[in-house]
């Protein structure tokens, strides 16, 4: 607990011992005799005795005392230290609380009976009463909550006697010690919270008595800052099963220097831990238990990347993504060897300040460590080397480092130093696994630039990576998990070359991965881990087929993943990552079916697969992964009921999507993945509102998702999909201002969003997607020109159009939804008046009737043939 006290400076160092008399009691106890025995409560005593004569204290010990010699010990004290400024009592050793008493145990403690205890131990307020005798002010410091005193516990009967009451501890007798209350003129400062135990440590000090002689003695801070620094060091190495407390009366506030210097990194960050809400310890505890870690890194991370503001999910992303990052780098710097000890212990002391949460501090030794290496290498031959090998595996931990605090271009900026050393040495004779430490260096670069939305820079990492494996192949051609390796960098360079719109290079990429992975599956059937990456390449070569229209290529490919999804999930069903797997397999069967006009079917797809990302996103609120999932699952079924006509189910849909889409973004402004479906949101809102009329609602919408898009491609200006997407946009801007009769102001709209789409056109013809919103846009243009009244104007853009649609059309007839953009381009152009408009009603009409026929016509739509008929009746009557 955190109080409040008058200013005025007392300053208690050794330097200020001539102003002022300060005086300590200090006792200790071990040698219970019918309680469980302690190991280092003397310990303890010795080292405060240690800490306060160096801080100018004149200290009275006394250890293994009996309740006479305790009382008559604060006897001696009142006599010895009459009219000293400063009185300080330390008690290390049991101490419980006995209806609502708190009691410190002396070693012959009778535990027989709740009467035969308060007759054999001291009360806290005798202590009080002994140092408001001896001094105005005075501290009571209790290392005396010692974990079950009375032996009860089942780990605790090797170590002590088990209790001697026959019922077993009765209510009235409680291990730990209650609130004292504001005592005037002292300060108590409690091992353990009230009611709470305190553990007795592994080592040759408590956790509390190690961390009081830590900082007793800071320079520059008052006594409560020390007691806050002793509360979360204690916190922290405890893991959070053990914060000391304090209640302080105390007039003045005290000092243990008057230096005023910078406090280390460690101790700011101890101080911050103490301004963080109950609420948000419990969410870092979680973390940090679930991947065995200490908590500082992850307050040092908190602090760092200031996480606060964040809603819990998004603050728990970022936090599993620290812990993660410290998990790996601490993996790391265990693996990590050197010859030189000075380098292995600076890797050593990098270690500890990690665990520390001094993250900066952790980051100067391995600065120092990769120093010494490049000094030395500067030589020639093995050693030259071995010391480049051994700087870039420090650059590789310090860039860990920099990713736990989660500032990705510092972790860039040094795997780039540590690729330039790995490649210095490439042509010597490296070791395999240090082969194998550049291939996956050069992979967390990529990831990371793209992480950030730097493409290129993502790209030219996957490229160096593949080149890196493909030597390393070279040299140990009988390595499977080389070839693997090989599997994995041609995914990443296809997945960043779908993102800058390049399919065939991006399909290129993929078959040549997947040839590599489906002769690792067939060798061995039995290693899962390659079974389920030959799932993932079906996935992503579908995703290709399917881009590029070829919907039967694309299932067939999707069904290859789930029929391996599915055996997997069987053989475990408690493997998450699998049971993932089924879900996005899922989502793509669905894409497909609803390409084909089989909303039906891809509803109860999609369906399926939000119900098992909404299972494990439960399971596990912090995976953003997970989360993402749910908020693309609900895009889908959105989608689809939009098709269906069922405006409010999709608004609905949408609307649960975007509210994850923005939690996501929000937690990590920096991530252009997120953003990106923050836009793809926002434009779906907008949609839902065009269509109900909410003219108004859908520009707000669409032009919040402009803003965020026109952001991405000011930062990846080789970013295919920023630009299409801002082509999207200006679509949708036009299409709003033409209903709101703005015609020249929706045609500007519609030529921008044209003259966007033209290098992405001509950088990938085959892009199916590209191709039909140009024919939508096109289409566009012939509305507006229709409204002003020129039909010639109009029928130029709709036969342009056409032209597009017929060629999507002619490559996949099962394509329902380039079928039904053929029934609306010949439906304009007899509209329009061009050509033959009884030819083109009877083309669409073809086109509506065999649909319909074949179950693929949405119900929205079953009024199209109709209505083509009473047309061609019309016009057959006006030809009359």
């Amino acid at each position: 607990m955190r109080v409040l006290v008058a200013v005025i400076v007392i300053c208690w160092s050794a330097a200020f011992a001539h102003a002022e008399r300060r005086v300590a009691l200090v006792m200790g106890a071990d040698r219970y005799e019918s309680l469980r025995p302690l190991g280092n409560a003397v310990n303890d005593a010795f080292a405060m005795r240690d800490t306060l004569e160096a801080l100018g204290f004149e200290v009275f010990l006394e250890t293994d005392r009996d309740l006479r010699r305790t009382r008559r010990a604060l006897e001696d004290f009142v006599h010895d230290a009459e009219g000293a400024d400063v009185a300080l009592v330390f008690f290390a050793g049991h101490g419980v609380e006995v209806g609502g008493v708190n009691r410190l145990l002396p070693v012959d403690a009778d535990a027989s009976s709740p009467a035969a205890l308060e007759a054999t131990s001291l009360t806290l307020a005798a202590v009080r009463e002994t140092v408001t005798r001896v001094a105005p002010v005075g501290l009571v410091v209790l290392d005396a909550c010692r974990d079950d005193p009375f032996g009860m516990a089942s780990g605790a009967a090797g170590r002590g006697a088990a209790s001697l009451m026959p019922a077993g501890l009765p209510a009235t007798v409680t291990p730990g010690l209650g609130r004292m209350g504001r005592s005037e003129n002292v300060l108590f400062a409690f091992s353990a919270a009230p009611g709470e135990t305190a553990a007795d440590g592994d080592g040759d000090n408590s956790p509390f008595t190690a961390a009081l002689t830590k900082y007793l003695g800071t320079d520059g801070l008052e006594i409560r800052s020390v007691l806050t620094l002793v509360q979360q060091e204690v916190y922290d190495v405890t893991r959070g099963s053990q914060l000391p407390y304090v209640e302080s009366g105390l007039p003045a506030t005290f000092f243990a220097s008057t230096t005023r210097g910078a406090l280390p990194e460690r101790e700011r960050l101890l101080l911050a831990m103490a301004e963080v809400t109950p609420a948000i310890r419990d969410e870092i505890e979680k973390i940090a238990a679930g991947h065995d870690m200490p908590l500082a890194p992850l307050y040092g991370a908190f602090v760092s990347a200031s996480l606060n503001a964040l809603a819990p999910a998004d603050r728990g992303k970022e936090l599993a993504a620290a812990a993660q990052a410290f998990v790996e780098t601490r993996r790391r710097l265990r693996l990590l060897d050197s010859g030189d000890p000075r380098v292995a212990r600076l890797r050593s002391q990098a270690e500890a300040s990690l665990a520390l949460g001094a993250l900066d501090e952790a980051a100067g030794h391995l600065d120092r460590a990769i120093a010494i290496d490049e000094e030395a290498r500067q030589t020639v031959g093995a050693v030259f080397l071995e010391r480049t090998l051994s700087q870039a595996a420090s650059l590789d931990a310090r860039a860990g480092i920099a990713r736990t605090a989660l500032n990705h271009a510092k972790a860039i900026a040094v795997l780039e130093e540590a690729a330039a050393l790995h490649r210095q040495v490439a042509a010597l004779e490296v070791p395999d696994s240090a082969r194998r430490d550049r291939n996956w260096l050069l992979a967390e670069l990529g990831y990371l630039n793209g992480l950030v939305g730097d493409t290129p820079a993502a790209l030219d990492a996957y490229e160096r990576m593949r080149a890196a494996v493909r030597a390393r192949i070279d040299a140990s051609p009988d390595e499977p998990d080389a070839r693997r390796d090989l599997w994995v960098s041609h995914g990443r360079i296809g997945d960043v070359l779908v993102a800058q719109g390049d399919i065939a290079g991006a399909k290129e990429a993929y078959e040549a991965g997947h040839a590599i992975i489906e002769r690792l599956a067939e060798r061995d059937p039995t290693r899962t881990e390659w079974q389920r990456d030959l799932s993932v390449s079906y996935n992503k070569i579908g995703d290709i087929l399917r881009a590029q229209g070829d919907l039967a290529g694309a299932r067939r490919s999707y069904r290859a993943s789930l029929d391996i999804a599915e055996r997997l999930a069987e053989t475990n069903p408690r493997n998450l990552l699998w049971q993932r797997d089924l879900s996005v397999s899922q989502l793509k069967i669905g894409d497909v079916r609803a390409d084909q006009g089989d909303l039906v079917g891809a509803l109860q797809a999609f369906e399926a697969s939000r119900r098992l990302a909404e299972t494990l996103a439960a399971a596990d609120p912090g995976n953003t992964a997970w989360q993402r999932d749910v908020m693309v699952s609900n895009e889908r079924i959105g989608n689809a009921r939009r098709t269906q006509g069922d405006l409010a189910g999709a608004l609905k849909a949408y609307e649960a999507g975007l509210e994850i889409a923005e939690r996501l973004a929000a937690s990590d402004p920096g991530n252009a993945g997120w953003q990106r479906d923050l836009s793809v949101s926002h434009i779906q809102i907008g949609d839902v509102r065009n269509m109900r009329g909410n003219l108004a609602g859908a520009t707000e919408a669409y032009r919040a998702s402009l803003a965020i898009a026109e952001r991405l491609a000011e930062a990846d200006a080789d970013n295919a999909e920023w630009r299409y997407r801002l082509s999207f946009l200006n679509e949708r801007l036009g299409f709003i201002q033409k209903r709101q009769g703005d015609l020249e102001g929706a045609l500007a709209q519609y030529q921008t969003s044209l003259d966007r789409m033209v290098p992405i056109r001509n950088r990938d013809p085959t892009n199916s997607d590209v191709q039909e919103f140009t024919s939508r846009v096109l289409h566009r243009v012939g509305d507006a020109r229709m409204a002003q009244g020129d039909l010639a104007g109009a029928k130029e853009s709709y036969a342009a159009g056409l032209a597009i649609r017929q060629r999507l059309a002619a490559s996949d007839p099962s394509h329902t939804g380039w079928q039904r953009d053929l029934i609306v381009s010949h439906f304009k152009i007899a509209t329009a008046g061009g050509g033959d408009p009884q030819r083109h009603l009877r083309k669409a009409l073809d086109i509506a009737e065999d649909l319909e026929k074949s179950g693929r016509l949405a119900s929205s739509d079953a009024f199209i043939p109709g209505m083509l008929r009473k047309r061609l009746e019309a016009l057959a009557v006006a030809a009359e």
